[in-house]
């Protein structure tokens, strides 16, 4: 952006108006200096009452309407993952910036050819996880790092809620990237990577639903330092939907939910602490901070959620696919 850019508010796009998407247009009426411009839906009437709700200026019955509109300046993603890849390169042939919800697409592959793109454009992208920036967790990856702990030693970490089957929903469509893995199994494996990367092996089962979607997910990472990562994703059976860190000399709980604004309990010399992380939104507040900061300083890349970290995450789902026969 120039300078006469840098003073206007930043006006986004929101494509795909699902669940998630009601959350992140929500938290935007919160964010200083920044308008929702327009939303897309593949129904007119969809798309006027979302923007009829959420204060947006536009409303279009086209993706290709919306990234068509000059006024646009960065565009959320929030289509089924299997569109990912072929959203995510329509905004950026177009110019615009692209915040694209999680998973980053289907596979390495796609993910690759959304940031060469992105990179041949000069255009912003970033991949939508947003549990990385929430403060909470901002809290529990510092403190991890703290030596009174001692070495790491285990991560469990586990994400499952019962859903009655429905073939009809995308949660549960296997070609549109329904299933635990892509949707819920992330966020254990993300709790991975971003606490002690990227694994020297990995073992992983799973159950599936009659149409071939996978049901639960059960996975073991094992780091060279001896350290492992037991992960867990379920559509099947509700759990603790927690993140725990076992050290030498303590251990530090993310408790439920822990990919959303939680709470973190630390246990050290026999006692043990609990930090509590109040929002006024929903969270998607602090991801859609940072992107604006971002764009308005002219970054095509993010120094949090970087390129590397969505080429380690997509490979890593990509493993354990491979390892339970799972195939889109």
């Amino acid at each position: 952006m120039n300078n006469s850019e840098q003073t206007k508010p930043i006006q986004w796009g929101i494509m795909g108006l699902g669940h998630i998407a009601t959350k992140f247009a929500n938290d935007l009426l919160y964010v200083n200096d920044t308008e929702l411009c327009a939303v897309a839906s593949r129904t007119q009437s969809k798309a006027d009452e979302f923007a009829e709700t959420y204060k947006a200026k536009k409303a279009y019955d086209s993706y290709e309407a919306l990234v068509k509109d000059p006024d646009v300046d960065a565009v959320y993603i929030a289509t089924p993952h299997a569109l990912h890849q072929e959203n995510t390169l329509l905004c950026l042939n177009h110019g615009k910036a692209v915040l694209c919800e999680k998973p980053f697409a289907m596979n390495a592959e796609e993910v690759e050819t959304m940031i060469t793109t992105a990179q041949n454009k000069n255009v912003l992208l970033m991949e939508a996880l947003w549990t990385y920036f929430l403060p909470h967790y901002q809290f529990a990856l510092k403190e991890i790092q703290n030596p009174r702990y001692g070495k790491l030693l285990k991560l469990e970490a586990n994400f499952g809620f019962f859903r009655a089957f429905d073939d009809a929903s995308r949660l549960f469509r296997k070609n549109l990237g329904g299933g635990s893995l892509l949707d819920i199994g992330i966020y254990p494996i993300f709790a991975a990577l971003s606490t002690l990367g990227k694994p020297n092996h990995i073992d992983a089962q799973a159950t599936f639903f009659d149409n071939g979607a996978d049901s639960s997910c059960k996975m073991i990472f094992k780091y060279a330092s001896g350290a492992e990562a037991f992960l867990e994703s379920s559509l099947i059976e509700d759990l603790p939907t927690e993140a725990t860190f076992t050290f030498e000399n303590g251990l530090l709980k993310i408790n439920r939910q822990f990919h959303t604004p939680s709470s973190v309990s630390i246990t050290y010399n026999r006692k043990t602490e609990t930090k509590t992380f109040e929002e006024d939104t929903f969270g998607y507040f602090h991801e859609i901070n940072h992107f604006n900061a971002l764009l308005r300083k002219g970054k095509t890349e993010s120094d949090l959620m970087t390129f590397e970290f969505s080429r380690n995450l997509i490979s890593l789902l990509d493993q354990v696919r491979n390892l339970i026969q799972l195939e889109y």
